[in-house]
């Protein structure tokens, strides 16, 4: 096998494996969210369960990574390429933390009397997963155009993440006993807020990636 063959074989498994990672990170987010949801301590459990394998496939990318680097010395956009890769690993194995501080919280809250509703955290949580499935699709097929799209989609996150804010401090005021159950919700709007924003740095590595633009702070 002549070294371009090599070189796109081993960029193929990179992406392979990076997409693995970003399914199971999206996994753990959806089962932590259902979790709560559902007051499913079991399925909380999973998601606590699974994040040594999620810990083990982001060690395994970058060895990836370290070896492309070292033995094939790609250029120009192949290089690119797998720096975005060894960036995007970090951001989608903290993804996967927040889902397992999501599940913690659900593990707390099943065991309290249920909160009335608050359809905007389910709705964040959908964005937030729809976006990373998104922004994982671009990165794949090198989608500027698409990733732009889906940074601007943070604005809808933080929109209803303020609006959530002030219900729980409503609820907190108007109703004292619930406020530490209130406060843990606090954390799990504030925690699917972040996973937006890590979804954003992927975007931008992806701009970064088909375009050799840095769009980090310009808009």
């Amino acid at each position: 096998m002549d070294y371009h063959r090599r070189l796109d074989t081993e960029l193929d498994v990179l992406r392979d494996r990076v997409l693995v990672l970003g399914g199971e990170a999206e996994a753990a987010l959806g089962r932590a969210m259902y979790a709560l949801a559902e007051r499913d301590s079991a399925a909380a459990r999973e998601v606590l369960e699974g994040d040594d394998a999620i810990d083990r496939l982001e060690v395994e990318i970058d060895r990836l990574c370290i070896d492309v680097l070292a033995l094939r010395q790609p250029a120009a956009r192949d290089l690119r390429f797998v720096i975005s890769v060894a960036k995007i690993t970090p951001i989608l194995e903290r993804l996967a933390d927040h889902a397992c501080n999501i599940a913690r919280v659900a593990l707390d809250l099943n065991d309290e009397p249920r909160l009335r509703a608050f359809p905007d955290l389910s709705r964040m949580a959908a964005v937030a997963s729809s976006m990373l499935r998104a922004a994982l699709d671009a990165f794949t097929r090198g989608d500027a155009a698409e990733a732009r799209r889906v940074i601007g989609q943070d604005d809808e996150i933080d929109v209803m993440y303020e609006r959530l804010f002030r219900d729980l401090i409503g609820l907190m005021v108007a109703e004292p006993a619930a406020t530490p159950r209130a406060a843990r919700l606090l954390f799990v709007a504030k925690h699917l807020e972040r996973v937006a924003d890590y979804v954003t740095d992927i975007c931008e590595l992806t701009v970064y990636m088909t375009e050799a633009a840095i769009i980090k702070h310009s808009y």
